[in-house]
């Protein structure tokens, strides 16, 4: 199962999460964590070169897209291999919306498009969607939502 997909900026704030399956008390450990974790090993990382770490029996794969870093966690199937993966596809799909590897405020001004395309791309905690050109159409056909 994929734990966890966070987005953060270069100074550690979150820009976007989705947790699956990790209790709310437990939250705020791997946010914490997994700042740290990208504050110690990315600098001087190009773009999309992946790290991989593992922590309580979980693996960790990261990597750096712009000014923006990027954190997908997995456990059982998906080992540092398949989470390789993940992070491909959600770099391929954040890449296509954006236009080029972005910037914090591109990633912002981006912000609902990009949260469309992850639910696509992952749904309960299973990898869903790989092929850009269907996730492109499916997250074109989102009807807007009232909140």
């Amino acid at each position: 199962m994929i734990l966890a997909v966070l987005f953060a900026n270069s100074e550690g704030n979150i820009l976007v999460e989705r947790f699956n399956g990790v209790p709310a008390e437990e939250r705020l450990h791997w946010r914490s964590f997994l700042v740290k974790l990208g504050a110690d090993n990315l600098r001087g990382v190009k773009n999309e070169e992946l790290l991989v770490a593992s922590h309580k029996s979980v693996y960790i794969v990261y990597t750096v897209l712009g000014d923006v870093r990027i954190y997908v966690v997995g456990k059982d199937e998906y080992d540092e291999l398949a989470l390789a993966e993940v992070i491909f596809v959600i770099t391929s799909a954040v890449k296509d919306v954006c236009g080029n590897p972005p910037t914090e405020r591109i990633f912002l001004d981006k912000y609902g498009k990009i949260c469309l395309s992850l639910d696509e791309i992952i749904w309960k905690g299973y990898l869903e969607n790989t092929d850009k050109d269907r996730i492109r159409r499916l997250v074109r056909f989102k009807p807007p939502t009232e909140f």
